[in-house]
């Protein structure tokens, strides 16, 4: 009996998926790390304690290159978990592991909600990746987002009937709907969905991004500030237009 009892029980083995940002570095090297620095400069802890994935399907780079950029990002305080898109024989046990095929998931940490699922259809095999993201639930967030809360919603758009704080973000794969004063940064179309959109009552922002591409609190136009407004990514150039 108490054989049976002193026994360890077996490891458990879970698989867990996590919300990260993937980061294409491009040829210069130094130059696009010149616009990180940019970016980071204008928004101050946007990767602080943010898991990022290094995507290297469009970099030609070598093995010492790519140890070297890996610790010019780490000096930045930007962690990589972990490298996509690399040749095997370009890993090394001191480098961040490889990954492949990530993929969007709605395990994520958000404030209380309340969550309206969209009418049932049948989904035709000739969508969109962006008609299929349209397609998912939303979330409807009927509190404020505060200073240092990050509110993830991969699956769909994000409703906040409140305000948005400086300090906070809110992240989605659809548009972002915000009915107050929006001073914090919020990235709409993370999953590749260049027609979201970012609607507020208030704009206050410190950074706005609609599929990758950013402006952050310097490049917006000082006649939009407090003013509602809507936001869209034409080409790779984000608008901003008052809403009348």
């Amino acid at each position: 009996m108490n054989d049976v009892l002193t026994q360890p029980r077996p490891i458990r083995l879970k698989g867990r998926s996590f919300l990260a940002l993937a980061l294409s570095p491009e040829m210069p090297v130094d130059d696009w790390l010149a616009q990180l620095d940019n970016l980071a400069a204008r928004s101050a802890g946007f990767f602080l304690r943010k898991p990022i994935v290094l995507d290297l399907t469009n970099l030609d780079i070598e093995q010492d290159e790519l140890r070297d950029l890996v610790g010019k990002l780490a000096a930045r305080k930007v962690r990589v978990m972990g490298i996509e898109g690399a040749k095997s024989s370009l890993l090394a046990p001191d480098l961040p592991p490889g990954l492949n095929d990530g993929k969007q998931t709605s395990d994520v940490e958000i404030p209380e909600f309340e969550e309206s699922p969209s009418p049932a259809a049948a989904v035709n095999s000739t969508k969109t990746a962006s008609e299929s993201l349209r397609s998912k639930p939303s979330m409807v967030v009927t509190q404020p987002v505060r200073s240092g809360q990050s509110l993830h919603h991969a699956e769909g758009d994000v409703t906040i009937v409140g305000s948005v704080a400086s300090g906070s973000e809110v992240v989605a794969s659809g548009s972002i709907h915000v009915y107050g004063a929006l001073r914090g940064r919020v990235m709409a179309g993370t999953m590749g969905n260049s027609t979201a959109r970012i609607f507020c009552t208030k704009l206050d922002a410190e950074l706005i991004a609609i599929d990758g591409f950013y402006l952050t609190a310097e490049d917006l136009e000082p006649s939009l500030r407090g003013k509602a407004v809507q936001i869209w990514l034409e080409g790779e150039t984000i608008k901003v237009a008052a809403v009348i």
